[in-house]
C-alpha cells in the first residue's frame, strides 16, 4: 500500500479508538440497543483485508446499517507480528463489543485479551490444531469463526506454476521464520518439489528491512518464479508483488487481491467469501447466541485466477487448458 493510504487508514483507526473511548460496553444480545454495535477487526495487512470488506458486505446484506447499526474500526499493525498483542488490548480497553480477527496471530492475540467479548475469526488454517477452540461443533470459550483450511490443498500452487511456466525448474519461497504457517507451507513445498522435480530457494527472514534486501539479492539468483507466502507478515507479499513488475518474474499468490494489483495468479481460498460467511456468525450472537455454541464453519471456495495481462508482459504463453480450469482471469 502506497504511503498516503497508510496515512489514510491510520486517522481512521485513531478516529474510531476516540468514538469509542467514550462509549459504555453493553450486552451485546440487548434487544433495543442505544447506539450501534462496535466491531473491532484486527489484522496484521495495512488496512481493511478481503475479509474484513466481506464482513461488512455480508452484515449489510443481513439487513444491517453502517454507522447506524453497527461500526467497524480496523486496527492493523503494518506486517509486525510483536504489536498485535498490545493492538488486541486496546480494543478491549476501549469497549469495543465483537473482535473480528483475520489470521491465526490475530486471533491468538486476541484470545489473549479477552475471556468475555466474542471473537471471530476468518483466514484461519485449523483452528483446532492452533488450539484456538475445542471442536468444530462447540468450539467452547468466546472464540467462533470461518477455517479455510489453506494448508490442505497441499502442494496445488506449486503445480499450477509448473503448468504455467514450462521448464520451471527453480521457485523462491520467502518466508517469515517465526511464522507457524508458513513453516508448514514451506515443509509441503518442499515434498511437492521432490516429486515434480523442482527446486525450492528458500530464504527464511525476520525483520522487513531483512525481507527487502534478502529478496532483491535472491532474485539475482536464477529463479523462474516466486511463491508469496500466504501470511502478511514482514510485508513479504507487497515484496513479492513488487518484483513481479521491477524484475519482471512470474509470481504465485493465495488471494486474487495481488492479481488484480499485479501479480500472476493466485490460488487459494476466497478470502472475500469467508468474511462474508462469518458476517452470519455475526449475526448470531448479536442476537444472543454464545460464540461457544456456534459451530465453527469452512470455507470451501477454491479460487484460481490469472492476469492475463500480467502473462503477456512476461511473454507466457499459457496453456489453453491452463486458462481453461481458471476461475477467473484479468485481462
Amino acid at each position: 500500500m502506497e504511503a498516503h493510504g497508510v496515512k489514510r487508514w491510520q486517522i481512521v483507526g485513531i478516529v474510531f479508538l476516540m468514538m469509542l473511548s467514550g462509549w459504555i460496553t453493553r450486552d451485546v444480545s440487548h434487544a433495543e440497543r442505544a447506539r450501534p454495535i462496535c466491531i473491532g477487526a484486527l489484522t496484521e495487512s495495512w488496512g481493511p483485508t478481503p475479509g474484513i470488506v466481506g464482513l461488512r458486505d455480508g452484515l449489510q446484506k443481513l439487513g444491517y446499517r453502517e454507522d447506524e447499526d453497527f461500526f467497524l474500526g480496523v486496527r492493523f499493525t503494518q506486517g509486525n507480528l510483536a504489536e498485535l498483542p498490545a493492538a488486541a488490548r486496546e480494543l478491549v480497553q476501549h469497549g469495543v463489543d465483537l473482535i473480528f480477527t483475520v489470521g491465526v496471530n490475530a486471533a491468538k492475540a486476541a484470545q489473549g485479551a479477552t475471556q468475555t467479548i466474542p471473537i471471530v475469526f476468518v483466514a484461519m488454517d485449523d483452528p483446532v490444531v492452533f488450539g484456538l477452540v475445542q471442536s468444530y461443533a462447540r468450539p467452547g470459550g468466546n472464540l467462533t469463526g470461518v477455517a479455510d483450511l489453506s494448508l490442505q490443498l497441499g502442494p496445488k500452487p506449486l503445480e499450477l506454476f509448473r503448468e504455467m511456466i514450462p521448464g520451471l525448474q527453480r521457485v523462491l519461497f520467502p518466508y517469515d521464520v517465526t511464522d507457524t504457517v508458513s513453516v508448514k507451507e514451506l515443509q509441503i513445498y518442499r515434498q511437492a518439489a521432490a516429486h515434480l522435480g523442482i527446486e525450492v530457494v528458500e530464504l527464511a527472514m525476520r525483520t522487513q528491512a531483512e525481507a527487502q534486501e534478502a529478496l532483491t539479492r535472491s532474485l539475482n539468483e536464477t529463479v523462474q518464479g516466486i511463491l508469496a507466502p500466504r501470511h502478511l507478515y514482514l510485508n513479504i507479499p507487497g515484496f513479492v508483488l513488487q518484483a513481479t513488475s521491477e524484475r519482471a518474474i512470474a509470481t504465485m499468490f493465495n488471494d486474487d487481491f495481488y492479481v488484480e494489483r499485479g501479480g500472476l495468479a493466485s490460488y487459494g481460498p476466497d478470502l472475500y467469501e469467508s468474511g462474508r460467511l462469518a458476517a452470519r456468525l455475526v449475526d448470531k450472537i448479536l442476537k444472543g447466541t454464545k460464540p461457544s455454541e456456534i459451530p465453527v464453519e469452512v470455507n470451501n471456495n477454491i479460487e484460481f485466477a490469472i492476469n492475463l495481462k500480467v502473462a503477456n508482459q512476461l511473454g507466457l504463453t499459457l496453456p489453453p487448458e491452463v486458462l481453461y480450469r481458471a476461475d477467473r482471469i484479468i485481462r
